[in-house]
């Protein structure tokens, strides 16, 4: 009997280990999107340095 409780012991750790990682996973705080990410993408002017902006540099297509 004490043999099989021996036995039984490492693979009841293993899954109470299993299901609270994935208790975490699906009931804990979500990640935040990846949108949201800040300095991802400048759509709008006036989001670089200031030498950027005065001489145009790095705007494709730049026209008149």
């Amino acid at each position: 009997m004490v043999t099989v409780a021996v036995l039984l012991l490492p693979a009841l750790g293993l899954l109470l280990f299993t299901m609270t990682y994935l208790e975490d996973r699906l009931f804990g705080d979500p990640d935040p999107p990846r949108h949201a990410r800040r300095r991802h993408l400048r759509l709008l002017p006036g989001g670089g340095s200031g030498a950027d902006r005065r001489t145009g540099a790095g705007r494709a297509g730049a026209g008149p």
